[in-house]
C-alpha cells in the first residue's frame, strides 16, 4: 500500500520554517523538527528527502508569504511612495505576535548559509532581486506621479534602499535600540526626497 500523507502539509512547512527562523539552519535538529511540526521523523523524509529539503520548502514557503505576498500587499494599500517607507516601517516593528522570530529568514540565511551553500545563494539572490525591484518599480512609479524627483537615479536609489533595507533587517536580528533603527527609516525617507 503506498504511503499517504495525513498532516497539512503547509501547516508543516509553517512550523519548520519558524523553527529555522528562531534557531538558524545549522542550530535546528531533526528533533527539533519533530517537535515543531508534530509530524514524526518518518513521514518527514517520506515528504522530504533530507533537512535540507525541508528547509530550502520552509524556506521558499516564507518567500512566498513574508516577501512577495507581503510586497504585493504593500502595493495595492499604500501609494508608490508611501509603500517603499512601509516596509522600512514594517521591518523596524516589532512583531506582533510572540512566536514570530525577529529579523527576516532570508537575511538570517543570507548571512548563515549563502556563502557555502550555491543553491540557497542562489535562492537568497533571486529573493533580493525582488526586494529591489519592488523599491524599483515604486520609485518609477513615483516619479510618473511626481512624489519624487524625477532626477533621482531610480536603479542606484533602489540598490542603496535594498543596502538599507538589509541593514535595517539585520539590526533588528540583533535587537538594535529604536533611535539605531528609526535612523535608518528616516535616512530611506530623505534618500526619496
Amino acid at each position: 500500500m503506498p504511503w499517504q500523507k495525513n498532516y497539512n502539509e503547509t501547516k508543516v512547512l509553517e512550523n519548520a520554517m519558524y523553527t529555522f527562523w528562531a534557531h538558524g539552519y545549522e542550530a535546528t535538529s531533526m528533533n527539533d523538527l519533530v517537535k515543531a511540526t508534530g509530524i514524526n521523523r518518518g513521514s518527514i523524509y517520506n515528504a522530504f528527502p533530507n533537512k535540507h529539503a525541508l528547509f530550502m520548502s520552509a524556506l521558499t514557503h516564507y518567500d512566498r508569504v513574508y516577501r512577495d505576498q507581503h510586497l504585493q500587499k504593500i502595493s495595492i494599500n499604500y501609494s508608490p511612495l508611501e509603500a517603499i517607507i512601509a516596509v522600512f516601517e514594517s521591518a523596524a516593528t516589532k512583531p506582533q505576535k510572540n512566536d514570530v522570530p525577529w529579523g527576516c529568514l532570508l537575511v538570517n540565511t543570507a548571512l548563515e548559509l549563502a556563502p557555502h551553500d550555491p543553491e540557497v545563494s542562489d535562492f537568497i539572490d533571486h529573493s533580493l532581486q525582488g526586494v529591489e525591484e519592488f523599491f524599483f518599480s515604486r520609485i518609477e512609479a513615483a516619479k510618473r506621479d511626481r512624489t519624487i524627483n524625477a532626477s533621482i537615479d531610480s536603479r542606484s536609489t533602489a540598490q542603496a534602499l535594498l543596502s538599507l533595507f538589509l541593514g535595517l533587517r539585520v539590526l533588528t536580528r540583533t535587537r538594535a535600540n529604536q533611535e539605531t533603527i528609526n535612523a535608518i527609516t528616516s535616512r530611506a525617507r530623505m534618500m526619496l526626497e
